[in-house]
């Protein structure tokens, strides 16, 4: 039963590392060439998502239309797809693609490992609902990654605004600056600040376009960020004010929940203490007595 299973997943991770080798095969000219003659180019998520979407969305789309869909449905994953950070036309065919060749190669998988063979319905029904729930699963723990890292970079990053305001530059000359400034350091919003600048050079009020970003990052601290400024907007308060305030009020919240965690990874080792530690010490401390004991009773039933 070991082997068994041990082998079902070494044959899926082949399989997968063999697909990824096929999908990124025609991009490794270019990368090659890249690294011969490098150049400096702007690398963010929706160009890896062009580079491979081509090859991915072209073995993808075969699958893609197998699965019944309805527009709502599609509203709520093109949402959250943007939420991840991918917004080509590309992400959606390869997640729904995905839906439906993940769980056929689980099956193939479980078929090739002869692991069906245990019990054929219970195994093909866990892998058919396993590999159609594996995309939404993985999509969900990649925005929440990514909404971590806005949480983490939002502080420097309204500290630039900060400083960019009181030097003179305009609330959207200073969104702009600081889209380009730290874009090393905290790509995913500063992605999300270039999204804002475009929105605004479109035409779109500061205040919608603001309100788009909270909406489309799903952040609580950017929409609390954006009634402030929106509030700061309709009063005539100072903004660069309100953001260091804001900004401030993020770090003591990031405070307070270090110190949340602190207080809680006393009650958390309980659990490793007493299944873990607890019998290797009263293994070492009660054995050598519970040894001596045995011999003693053992030696008096003899006599």
């Amino acid at each position: 039963m070991v082997l068994t299973v041990v082998a079902f997943f070494a044959a899926f991770l082949l399989i997968a590392s063999g697909g990824l080798l096929l999908f990124y095969r025609e991009a490794l000219p270019q990368r090659i060439a890249e690294a011969i003659n490098p150049r400096p180019k702007k690398r963010n998520v929706i160009n890896a998502i062009r580079e491979t979407g081509f090859s991915i969305g072209g073995a993808m789309e075969h699958f893609e239309h197998l699965l019944p869909k309805s527009q709502a449905e599609i509203g709520i994953v093109l949402q959250r797809l943007q939420r991840a950070g991918f917004r080509d036309e590309a992400a959606m065919k390869i997640f729904y693609g995905c839906k439906v060749a993940v769980p056929l190669m689980l099956c193939v998988l479980a078929f090739v490992t002869r692991l069906a063979s245990l019990a054929p319905f219970f195994v093909y029904a866990s892998c058919l609902g396993l590999g159609f729930l594996a995309p939404d699963f993985w999509l969900g723990q990649k925005i929440k990654g990514r909404q971590k890292k806005i949480e983490r970079g939002l502080p420097d990053v309204l500290d630039l605004l900060v400083i960019c305001i009181e030097a003179g530059l305009s609330m959207d000359q200073a969104t702009a600056r600081t889209a380009e400034e730290l874009k090393k350091a905290t790509p995913e919003l500063c992605d999300e600040f270039g999204v804002l600048v475009l929105e605004q050079r479109a035409g779109r009020a500061r205040s919608d376009a603001w309100k788009h970003l909270a909406e489309r990052t799903g952040v609580d601290s950017l929409r609390n960020l954006v009634s402030v400024l929106v509030q700061s907007e309709q009063f005539g308060t100072s903004v660069a004010k309100t953001l260091r305030q804001h900004a401030d009020s993020l770090r003591l919240q990031r405070i307070q929940k270090v110190e949340e965690m602190a207080a809680k990874t006393s009650v958390k080792l309980v659990f490793p203490l007493v299944f873990f530690i607890f019998p290797a010490l009263f293994l070492v401390t009660l054995g050598p007595a519970a040894i001596l004991m045995m011999e003693q009773f053992k030696a008096l039933i003899n006599n």
